[in-house]
């Protein structure tokens, strides 16, 4: 082979590897928003797709001349460390009223190619007053129009709506503003990822708390791995297994081996497991770590995730490493309260750090926002008012042999 050919060969072989991260970071991609990404993905979608079906299960799906790619993630397992957030300052987490208006404004733009946001408010209002279990939307309260414009918001940065005249943010303080959107119905659809629709598996609205578990097992079946209550083949068991193991090494941050079942374990400690493991790895330009305690996948470009740690982007984050250097260093589990006494020492340190957390119970909630950062990236466990360091807390513990060089910022 030509030493031109070579180049050829590697520089796809890159391309594909780096496809494959950006689309982990970004399950939807815009053409809009992302155009070298979305054309990256679009010249290579043929190795990507085979890469997510063969080792995660996930579908891919190329859209060239709507311009967008969606990576349909699908897994059992709910992830309350990363809820949908509101667009605008503080990036609060979306609440259950938000969630609600999202789905039935979801819904209603599937009937209409462009509206207006006082006619789609309308529809809405008819739909909540048409169904018993969702409650009234008004759209004379500000905090029900807020709540209206969050969603349509978070729809409108999946592209699935476009603003054509106007500006949503408007509707916030009247009812009465004029806003233009043109509806992208097909990506409207792409968006759920559950591949058992919601219909399908439809309940009495009073018996989906008791009954939730339940439910997200129907949503979240996939018919390839055949019926659990029925004998399921080795092929099936194996695919089945394949699917599980990979898709927590590319979406979790560290896979404990205490946390995976005795087939997953023995799965991945397999030769079979083993070799896979590196090849995937290889074809997606990750770095594969191994200790006792679990494995990971590094990527060394930072490209497969939207959130880093350490990273100083946030008060939170900040406080986050600070705190875990005396967790991870404490003989035992560490008294949430013990924590509230480190901020505390934190705040009084650097005054002029973390000023949202001043006030009223601030050092309270700098650690519940820090417990909150370790938690999603698997380095503590909290419970009964408690805090334990993971195995992977060590590498990050802040190493100080002095208290001289500490600036007036954390």
């Amino acid at each position: 082979m030509s030493n031109l050919a070579n180049q050829l060969v590697i520089a796809e072989r890159e391309e594909v590897a780096r496809a494959i991260r950006l689309l982990l970071a970004a399950p939807l991609i815009s053409a809009r928003s992302a155009p070298e990404t979305f054309d990256l993905v679009r010249r290579r979608r043929d190795p990507v797709e085979k890469w997510f079906d063969y080792y995660c299960g996930w579908s891919v799906v190329v859209e060239p001349r709507l311009g967008y790619a969606r990576l349909a993630k699908v897994r059992l397992a709910t992830d309350p460390t990363r809820p949908a957030r509101r667009h605008r300052a503080g990036r609060a987490p979306f609440d259950r009223r938000r969630y609600t208006l999202m789905c039935v404004v979801a819904a209603e733009l599937l009937a209409v190619p462009v509206t207006t946001i006082g006619l789609l408010a309308d529809r809405v209002v008819q739909a909540c007053a048409a169904d018993p279990a969702v409650p009234r939307f008004d759209t004379s309260s500000r905090a029900e129009r807020m709540a209206f414009v969050d969603a349509l918001r978070l729809l409108e940065s999946f592209g699935a709506v476009e603003v054509v005249d106007g500006a949503t943010d408007a509707y916030v303080d009247s009812a009465a503003a004029k806003v233009l959107y043109r509806v992208d119905a097909t990506l409207l659809m792409r968006l759920p990822a559950a591949p058992v629709g919601a219909s399908q598996v439809a309940v009495p609205a009073d018996e989906v708390p008791l009954r939730f578990p339940e439910l997200l097992t129907r949503l979240s079946r996939e018919r390839r791995y055949g019926d659990a209550d029925d004998e399921v083949s080795d092929v099936r068991r194996n695919l089945r297994l394949r699917h599980s193991v990979f898709r927590r090494l590319v979406e979790d941050p560290v896979v404990y081996r205490d946390e995976l079942m005795p087939a997953e374990l023995a799965y991945l400690e397999s030769p079979t497991g083993g070799q896979l493991l590196r090849r995937a790895a290889d074809q997606a330009g990750f770095l594969v770590e191994e200790r006792a305690e679990g494995v990971m996948l590094v990527d060394p470009d930072c490209l497969a995730t939207d959130s880093r740690f350490p990273d100083d982007s946030s008060n939170a984050k900040v406080a986050a490493l600070l705190l875990l250097d005396g967790i991870a260093s404490a003989p035992g589990p560490v008294a949430v309260e013990q924590l509230h006494g480190e901020a505390d020492a934190l705040l009084s340190r650097f005054p002029k750090w973390a000023k949202g957390y001043r006030g009223e119970n601030g050092s309270g909630r700098l650690v519940a926002d820090a417990l909150d950062v370790l938690v999603a990236f698997s380095l503590v466990r909290v419970g009964g008012g408690l805090v334990r360091a993971r195995p992977s807390a060590a590498r990050y513990a802040v190493t100080r042999t002095s208290t001289d060089d500490v600036e007036d910022e954390p």
